[in-house]
C-alpha cells in the first residue's frame, strides 16, 4: 500500500547511525560537566553572568 506515492521500504536507520548517536550523547555530557566545572571555579563565581550566582 503506498502513502502519498511512497513505498514502504526497510530502510535499517538506526543500525548504521547508532555510533553517532552514542557520540553525541556523551559529547553532550562532557561538555556540559565540563560547563557545569568551569561555571563553579573560583575565577567566575562572581561573575553576574554566572547562573549559580546567589542574588
Amino acid at each position: 500500500m503506498s502513502f502519498f506515492g511512497f513505498r514502504k521500504y526497510p530502510t535499517p536507520l538506526f543500525k548504521p547511525l547508532w555510533p553517532f548517536a552514542i557520540g553525541a550523547l556523551v559529547s553532550t555530557y562532557l561538555i556540559s560537566k565540563a560547563a557545569d566545572a568551569l561555571m563553579k571555579s573560583d575565577e567566575w563565581k562572581n561573575d553576574p553572568r554566572n547562573p549559580y550566582l546567589k542574588k
